[in-house]
């Protein structure tokens, strides 16, 4: 018997069986990720998302997800964080709410409405105190706003989280009751924006992503550290009755990846590492 011979013939069939297994394999993959994408086909993920975030989804990251899974469909609906809480509390049709503070959130987790296990916070913005870009105005700080004679725009600390943050910072600089009659309340953060873009009003408060969204306003400054002692956190969360889960998850994961924070920043978001 020719000892030798086998043994040639045993190591052809074993590298021949490690590379059909290595091509299989391959295949596998590749074709696991194709499946992975076609059972998102034709589902559709309804976006409840606070106001400041439209211009960053609507330009960048609505575009890149459907990209990314060409047979899914985003369809975002942008209010005041309040004013979607109260919709979704309502019966309004949302697979993910992204809010632009805990508040709403938290208050959805306790009415049992999120699946909590998919919250993240994962995003922060700044607090700013704006004018139009062509004001000559004297305004330097938030303390200056008592000498304002005009309208000082913020949003409605009743369904506003700007609105709400707003009034934080007015309280604890101690110019909240000098400056409340001079109000012009907005019904969210892009309205308190228009106001201030269109000369409506002296001056504003809003996100520093939406100041950073057009040339017709110029910041000041931003809200002193020790004035805003909750930080400006955006929550993510998954619905509960989210009708096509998976694209919903899909979606909240994309949100983490590192191109979709990097668009984020660009915005002028801030990670917020939890």
């Amino acid at each position: 018997m020719d000892y030798k011979k086998i043994i040639i013939a045993l190591l052809a069939i074993v590298i021949v069986a490690g590379a059909t297994s290595a091509v299989s394999a391959g295949l596998f993959d590749f074709l696991g990720s194709d499946t992975s994408n076609a059972d998102l086909d034709g589902q559709e993920v309804n976006l409840a998302a606070a106001a400041s975030l439209k211009n960053v989804y609507d330009e960048k990251l609505i575009p890149m997800f459907e990209e990314k899974y060409p047979g899914v469909k985003v369809t975002p609906t942008y209010a005041s964080s309040g004013d979607l809480q109260t919709q979704i509390e309502n019966g309004l049709e949302t697979d993910v709410f992204m809010s632009a503070a805990t508040k709403q959130m938290d208050a959805l987790i306790e009415e049992g409405l999120i699946d909590n296990e998919t919250n993240v916070q994962s995003l922060e913005n700044k607090v700013v105190l704006i004018v139009p870009a062509d004001s000559d105005s004297n305004i330097s700080s938030f303390d200056d706003l008592k000498n304002v004679e005009g309208n000082i725009a913020i949003g409605d600390p009743e369904s506003v989280p700007a609105g709400q943050y707003a009034q934080e910072v007015l309280n604890n600089t101690g110019i909240w009751d000098d400056v409340e009659s001079k109000l012009s309340l907005g019904t969210d953060v892009t309205a308190v924006l228009n106001q201030v873009a269109q000369g409506s009003a002296d001056c504003g408060i809003v996100y520093a992503t939406d100041a950073k969204s057009t040339d017709d306003v110029k910041v000041i400054c931003e809200a002193p550290e020790d004035a805003l002692k909750t930080p400006v956190i955006y929550p993510v969360a998954v619905l509960k009755e989210s009708k096509d889960a998976d694209a919903a998850n899909a979606f909240v994961e994309f949100l983490q990846t590192p191109e979709a924070q990097d668009v984020f920043v660009e915005y002028g978001f801030t990670i917020h590492e939890e």
